[in-house]
Order: C-alpha cells, then structure tokens, then sequence
C-alpha cells in the first residue's frame, strides 16, 4: 500500500512539474509581438538629447521631434531578412521640414533582435521574454581592445522586469509592455562632486505588445578633472526617446 501511494505521489508531482513549464512557455512573450516589424512603418518620438554645452563644463538638454521610418528590407550576409530604418528630426512644433538623421538596420529572428546603431550592433531582445531573463546585450561590441572608444559599454546585462504591466510614454498608456534594464551605474558611487572624477552609465528601454519600442532612456558621461580644468569628456551624451504616435 506504502508503495502504491509513493507511486501516485510521484506521478502526481510530475504532472505538476509538466503544467507548471507549460504555463511559463504560454506566459512567455514572441519577438514578433514586441517588436513587429513591416516595410512602411513610422513611430513618431519625442526626442531629449543630452550635449555637451559651455566647452564641456555642463550638459544641455535639446528637444526635437524624431520620426523612425521603416524603409526596405534586405537580406544580409548571413542570409536573414534585414530592415532598414531612416530617423528624421525636426523641431519639436513641427513647423520644419525633416531632416535625416541617421540610419539603422534591424535583424529580428526567433531567438533575437539584433540592431546597429552607428556601427555597433546590439542585441535590443532575446527570447524567451520573460520576467528576470538576462543576457549580454553588447557581445558583439569591441569593449575590450586599446582602440575601442565604447569601453564603458562593457559586460552590460539586459535584463527583462515589468513583464505584462502598463506603461505611460509622452501622453500614451500602452497595457502590455516588458521593461529592457540595460545599466544604471555612477562610478564612483555617491553624489555629483565637480572636484572628482565620476562616470554615469545608465540605459533602459520600453517594448509595448503589437508596437514596438515605446521608451528608451540612455545616458553616459565623463566628468574629468584631470589636466585641468574640470570637464565633462567628448562622447559624453544622451538621448531619452518617447513616443507620440505610430501607423
């Protein structure tokens, strides 16, 4: 009797066990349906760009409008579908007319969306989109080598929070959106001091279910006080991306 109650002790466990990785599978969110892609698609931004102002003693915060543009599709040199993206901006009452800006290319496959952007390629998602999943966002970036100028990019690990919650971006609540935590790093720890070098690395985007990237904050910065004066590096910068609306 012992036995035959241990026996469906242990059947009933792996039941257990096999609804409960079926319910995760099911929970866990497609590439597709957080970063859907088509020829002919525009998302309207409001764009935030930190500069560097007064020879580099301060930043300053400039506002435009930004429009991301999917343009054409491309194979690449690994045989994948690859889309081009044209980014325009113009002022933020959008009395002006666009003007180009930049261009990125975007590779989403199943297992990932792979992104350049001036010349470094990301890794923005990866499956399975689910909550706490992390993996290295930058392992395709040279952050390593004597020459590179991105060594502050190094060993950041994307990490997936807020999976299925709401989030508000410029005037817009979208219900369903995952939360991408990239960095957010002062170095040294502690409050701003002009008397002391100190570097901020901080990075964040937002995906919304059946939209794309609603979100995106980035922002790195060198204060250095040596040779004097104090300033802030040349590549110091940042850009905080909201959207407004999108076809």
């Amino acid at each position: 009797m012992k036995k035959l109650l241990n026996l469906f002790l242990a059947l009933f466990l792996l039941m257990v066990v096999g609804c409960k990785k079926e319910t995760e599978t099911l929970d866990a969110g497609n590439i597709n349906e957080y970063y859907p892609l088509a020829v002919g698609k525009t998302f309207l931004y409001r764009l935030d760009s930190t500069v560097l102002a007064s020879f580099g003693s301060s930043l300053a915060v400039k506002s435009f409008q930004a429009k991301d543009s999917v343009e054409s599709t491309f194979t690449d040199n690994q045989g994948r579908l690859s889309y081009r993206i044209f980014r325009f901006i113009r002022d933020t009452a959008g009395l002006k007319p666009w003007q180009s800006l930049a261009t990125f290319v975007a590779t989403p496959t199943h297992e990932n969306v792979e992104y350049i952007d001036n010349n470094l390629r990301f890794i923005k998602l990866h499956a399975p989109i689910s909550e706490g999943y992390t993996w290295k966002g930058h392992s395709y970036i040279d952050t390593k080598s004597l020459n590179t100028t991105v060594g502050y990019l190094d060993e950041w690990q994307y990490e997936y929070k807020n999976f299925g919650q709401p989030f508000k971006a410029f005037n817009t609540t979208f219900d369903n959106t995952v939360t991408v935590f990239q960095q957010d790093e002062t170095t040294p720890p502690g409050p701003f001091d002009p008397k002391n070098y100190q570097q901020r690395n901080l990075g964040t985007e937002v995906y919304a279910k059946g939209v794309g990237m609603i979100y995106k904050e980035f922002l790195h910065w060198t204060w250095q006080t040596t040779p004097p004066p104090a300033k802030y590096e040349d590549g110091s910068y940042g850009i905080k991306l909201r959207l407004i609306s999108h076809n």
